[in-house]
């Protein structure tokens, strides 16, 4: 199906639906301006079969960039928005293998500088899994006098220490930790913790998943089925996979709150951004699982 601009959701899901007939599909969420054009060209890189762009009013496209997506007018700031944006699409797509992420974010998985998406999902429903854990990892500028925003992909930044997993307590069972799940930590939201609300200072998110019925992502980048936000599945470790993301430095330099308290985000264990699954795969960042 030939990319086109809809004028909002509803659009989309009347005249669009070709766009979900084959997956994986990737959702991307614009909330401002930074690296547009190469989170896009990233994903369409790492063979989606199509990629749909949610973007707010104003927003102008580079041509190669609008020729790869699927534009859907959205307030993607909005309260709730993205969340109720992907519960649409999963219920419109069932069984599709779906993604989202943000604008200045990009996924990475083992071996993808050499496999596809598609391929690395169908080893792991062969495995009988519906979802995949995504670590978000914190990319940052190297120097905040000359990238202000903190973007820049040419001196991107990465913690290469400072990760921990916390259990995560079930309130429906007296507060024992929940099965086969964890609260990772880590990166500028652990370092400064101070600027974030406790509620967001998780780096999880089921980011990859098999569209169903009945199925809904919730606020806190977790879903309502329990086993979708499992990091494995009983029997032995699962692949997970890796979004790269400026979302959180961005927020800390642009907000009014936090920019004056942050002059560098550099510290002992910074290191150069590699753009590469191995880097990742070396910091304990992701896993391959089984997969060879």
């Amino acid at each position: 199906m030939a990319p086109e601009r809809y004028d909002g959701l509803d659009d989309f899901l009347k005249r669009g639906r070709g766009a979900l007939a084959q997956g994986p599909v990737a959702l991307i969420f614009v909330e401002d301006l930074a690296e547009i054009d190469s989170t896009v060209a990233h994903h369409a890189g790492l063979g989606f079969a199509a990629i749909v762009l949610f973007t707010p009013d104003g927003v102008e496209l580079d041509a190669e960039t609008a020729a790869r997506v699927h534009r859907v007018r959205l307030d993607t700031l909005g309260d709730g928005a993205v969340p109720a944006a992907v519960n649409r699409v999963i219920a419109a797509a069932p069984g599709l293998w779906l993604y989202y992420c943000y604008n200045a974010e990009y996924l990475f998985f083992p071996f993808c500088e050499t496999r596809t998406v598609g391929e690395m999902l169908a080893f792991h429903a062969e495995e009988r899994r519906d979802a995949m854990l995504t670590y978000v990892v914190d990319l940052y500028a190297g120097d905040l006098e000359r990238f202000p925003d903190a973007v820049s992909r040419e001196t991107a930044m990465i913690d290469r220490s400072g990760y921990y997993a916390l259990a995560r307590p079930d309130p429906a069972n007296h507060g024992h930790p929940k099965e086969r799940q964890l609260d990772f930590h880590g990166g500028l939201r652990w370092r400064f913790e101070e600027h974030i609300p406790k509620d967001r200072r998780r780096i999880d998110r089921i980011g990859l998943f098999r569209a169903r019925r009945g199925l809904h992502l919730l606020e806190e980048h977790l879903f309502d089925d329990e086993e979708y936000n499992t990091y494995a599945c009983p029997w032995h470790h699962n692949l997970t996979a890796a979004i790269c993301s400026f979302r959180t430095a961005k927020a800390l330099k642009t907000n009014a709150g936090s920019t004056f308290d942050i002059a560098d985000f550099r510290w002992r264990g910074s290191v150069p951004f590699a753009w590469s699954s191995q880097q990742l795969l070396d910091l304990g960042l992701m896993e391959p699982g089984q997969w060879f």
